[in-house]
């Protein structure tokens, strides 16, 4: 090759290239001008902002009006939350108010004469059974009487011999001590079988007739409804042994008994007033105290056992029954609220909403929440009244700002 040709040959590769520059040029100049003028996507602004790495610019989302569509926006208003806590817990019977029914002495139960769920009043007969140690009672009163009414008769014919000196003195006074002896041993005989429950003209029929009764009625000592019952015929029972024939409680109250956080047991008081519902009735509300608060936190739940005691007139209420209790703590406060489908979960455990002013372009504000009631969340900061927010659908948006950018 020779040297004066190597001017003319890089001459027509810079014209080449020239030409090329001028071909693409021309080309992106005859783009489709309509393109620029349609609303920038979320999932596109999303990940030019994500390029770019504009932190302002990558928390605002922008739809175009079809996506618009999908959420509703409104104006961040102000509603009023009560101060109170709930908690989850279960009825049980007033233990107060409960009394296991056990025999006062040993012996077989002849007959059975309530049932699980039955009322009965203070006084009613629940079981009998066959005492020997009332047969016992009974045949010490009746040979105490028939002592009594020998050492009387006795000492009559003696008053009488002593008035006509044909009784010395001191066999008088032998029979006066004598009937004297007869008339207490009588009197605890009586005593003894009216402990029994034996009732006067029982105890007289008794005398008179010289007939032992071993039946042995135990009553209900309270008003109330039988909550457990072990009585059968033919059961040996003694007292004070487990389990007791019978259990009466006055069911014209219960307890509710709940458990709250460790967090919150500082609001709890005795005395507050409770409101409880449980699942059999969810439109009627029981109205209760607080009656006690745990001693003790849970170590493993943390959590402190708060007992309400809860008026139940109708006997509604029933042991073992799922409920939950509203408590008010404070005043009511009157606060910035949003539903609670125009908040957001972020991924880091913040809580966001999205504010608009042209109802296309979005942008997300961090916010702290409060009390959640009737459907809103409480906002405390982040957000101002009469701010536009979307009120539904916040989580789509979050979504759309966090999608990864397109290629």
């Amino acid at each position: 090759m020779q040297l004066g040709k190597v001017p003319t040959i890089v001459g027509g590769v810079m014209a080449a290239l020239a030409a090329v520059v001028v071909v693409s040029v021309s080309g992106c100049s005859g783009k489709d001008t309509k393109a620029e003028n349609k609303p920038i996507e979320a999932s596109a602004a999303a990940g030019m902002a994500a390029k770019s790495g504009d932190p302002v610019a990558s928390e605002t989302v922008a739809l175009n009006d079809t996506q618009a569509k999908s959420i509703e926006i409104g104006p961040a208003g102000e509603r009023t939350f009560s101060q109170q806590r709930t908690a989850v817990g279960s009825i049980d019977f007033n233990e107060n108010l409960a009394v296991q029914v056990f025999a006062p002495y040993q012996g077989k139960i002849i007959k059975a004469y309530a049932e699980i769920g039955d009322e009965v009043v203070k006084g009613a007969t629940l079981y009998t059974i066959d005492s020997p140690d009332l047969v016992q009672a009974e045949s010490t009163l009746i040979a105490a009487a028939g002592v009594y009414d020998l050492t009387t008769a006795a000492l009559k014919r003696a008053k009488e011999l002593y008035e006509t000196q044909g009784l010395a003195q001191k066999d008088f006074q032998q029979a006066v001590s004598d009937q004297q002896t007869a008339d207490a041993a009588l009197k605890a005989g009586h005593d003894a079988v009216r402990v029994f429950g034996k009732s006067e003209a029982e105890i007289s029929e008794i005398v008179s007739k010289h007939r032992i009764d071993s039946s042995l009625v135990v009553p209900s000592p309270i008003t109330g409804k039988v909550t457990a019952r072990f009585a059968q015929p033919g059961l040996l029972v003694q007292p004070g042994n487990a389990p007791a024939p019978y259990t009466i409680a006055d069911v014209s109250t219960m307890w509710m008994i709940a458990n709250v956080t460790e967090s919150d047991s500082p609001l709890f008081h005795a005395g507050q007033e409770a409101k409880v519902r449980v699942v059999a009735f969810p439109d009627h509300d029981f109205e209760g105290k607080i009656s006690v608060i745990g001693a003790t936190v849970d170590p493993n739940l943390h959590t402190v056992t708060v007992r309400s005691q809860v008026s139940d007139p109708k006997h509604e209420l029933r042991s073992g029954m799922l409920a939950n209790f509203v408590i008010r703590t404070g005043d009511p406060i009157a606060t910035v609220a949003i539903p609670l489908d125009g908040v957001a979960r972020e991924g880091d455990g913040t809580m966001s909403v999205w504010v608009t002013t042209d109802r296309h372009h979005f942008t997300k504000h961090t916010v702290k929440l409060g009390l959640q009631q009737d459907g809103f969340d409480q906002v405390l900061s982040g957000l101002h009244t009469g701010e536009l927010v979307v009120t539904k659908g916040a989580i789509l948006l979050s979504n759309m700002l966090n999608a990864p950018p397109e290629d």
